[in-house]
């Protein structure tokens, strides 16, 4: 069988089984399996333990489950509730000040739990109603929600960016740092579009009635304080790699301690709290582990075939230039993130692209930042962006055609980031490379 029909079948059984709802490691296993039997006969299902073994072995992956036991203890702790309400204060006096909240409160959780149609589902669940009841527009508020927990995989500590880091071979320290600058872009492109629509339309943004000045400046000097634990958490898990005292791993490791530490601090800290968070990350890492164990088995068929060398000579053979070879290796990933999981795709394109990025001289650590921000966008493109619909799970008030119609314009403020990091590859790879 030609090694083009090879791939059309394998991926196409892929894509079929995660559009009608068979769990992505079930999904990769049947496929795996099938094909090894198929194209390699049956002394080959050797490599289905050697997979296993190899990536639930591997160091690196240990991140996983420690990063996840992090987010677990400062969601738990009701440490979240502190955060929120401090942010909230400290805005203050300033039109429009819910939308600001809504920003930088997106940054803020995506920083700590790192999944984005969590933050989309939390947010719609806990600011959504309070905003609609103030008189802010629905449209803007929801689109606002929606594309402020797409900085969630972006931002660092980010669990898909140590899954892409570790399948793809490429630094996690590295990838989790090249996060921080287009980050802290995508959430000024947002600031200055709602400042611009404010300005446009004020009625955008009703006065809220704050207290007076003396009250203020209290109110502002406790949620300082407040949020002065949280900077534990951050120094634990970014500030340790940038000073090279701990590897991403170690780093995941300090942010528990410092996370155990921030809930004691709020004295929200209790043997239930710790044990229920264990639970639930037991729970999230032997499936994401089950995962990635099981693509490695699809990775090393795949390789077996041949068909991934005979795609880039494909590829090469055309004499694309480097631009549209870059715009044709983000468009599919974009359209395929419309449909299904962004874990399946990273699972699904790494084998594929990883030859390709080495033939075309691509920075490895820009080309996968600028994949993870373009398959976080398709999480929220219409018609089948899945997080658009766990917004909408937390929002009845808002139909899902008006949840659509809310989240276009910052679908296009995200493609604007994404030319500027194109344009100028030094807004990703600067901060990376002075570690």
């Amino acid at each position: 069988m030609e090694w083009y029909w090879i791939l059309v079948l394998l991926f196409g059984a892929l894509i079929a089984q995660f559009m009608v709802g068979i769990p992505i490691f079930v999904a990769f296993l049947i496929v795996s399996v099938v094909g090894v039997g198929s194209l390699m006969g049956p002394e080959a299902y050797v490599i289905v333990p050697n997979s296993f073994y190899a990536t639930l072995s591997s160091t690196s992956l240990a991140t996983i489950p420690i990063f996840i036991l992090m987010g677990e203890i400062l969601f738990r702790s009701g440490s979240m509730e502190v955060l929120f309400d401090s942010v909230d204060r400290l805005v203050g006096r300033v039109q429009g000040r819910q939308y600001i909240l809504v920003t930088l409160l997106s940054a803020i959780f995506g920083a700590l739990s790192g999944v984005a149609m969590a933050v989309a589902a939390m947010l719609g669940r806990s600011i959504m109603p309070g905003m609609e009841r103030r008189g802010y527009d629905q449209r803007l508020s929801a689109g606002l929600i929606l594309a402020g927990a797409s900085l969630a995989p972006i931002i660092p500590p980010s669990l898909l960016a140590i899954i892409i880091g570790s399948l793809a071979s490429v630094s996690i320290a590295k990838l989790l740092i090249a996060g921080i600058v287009p980050g802290l872009l995508m959430c000024s492109l947002l600031l200055i579009y709602i400042f611009i629509r404010i300005k446009i339309n004020p009625a955008l943004a009703p006065t809220l009635d704050m207290p007076e000045d003396g009250e203020q400046q209290i109110s502002r000097t406790k949620a300082t304080l407040q949020l002065l634990p949280f900077l534990i958490v951050i120094f634990f898990v970014m500030g340790v790699i940038m000073l090279g005292i701990a590897t991403p791993s170690e780093s995941a490791a300090t942010g528990v301690i410092g996370a155990i530490i921030t809930a004691s601090i709020y004295r929200q800290l209790s043997a239930d709290m710790i044990k229920e968070s264990i639970l639930s990350t037991v729970s999230i890492s032997t499936m994401i582990l089950i995962i990635m164990a099981a693509s490695k088995m699809f990775t090393q068929m795949l390789a077996y075939t041949g068909a991934p060398t005979h795609l880039v000579n494909m590829i090469n053979g055309l004499g694309l230039s480097s631009i549209s070879l870059l715009l044709i290796m983000m468009l599919i990933p974009f359209l395929l993130c419309i449909f299904i999981d962004t874990i399946a795709v990273i699972l699904i394109s790494i084998p594929i692209y990883q030859p390709l990025i080495q033939e075309s001289g691509f920075d490895p650590v820009w080309f996968w930042l600028l994949f993870l921000i373009n398959i976080t966008l398709g999480a929220i493109t219409p018609p089948f962006g899945y997080t658009l619909f766990a917004f909408k799970a937390t929002t009845p008030s808002m139909s899902l055609h008006h949840v659509f119609q809310a989240v276009i314009p910052f679908i296009l403020i995200y493609l604007l980031g994404m030319a500027i990091m194109i344009a100028f590859p030094s807004t990703v790879t600067w901060l990376s490379s002075i570690i």
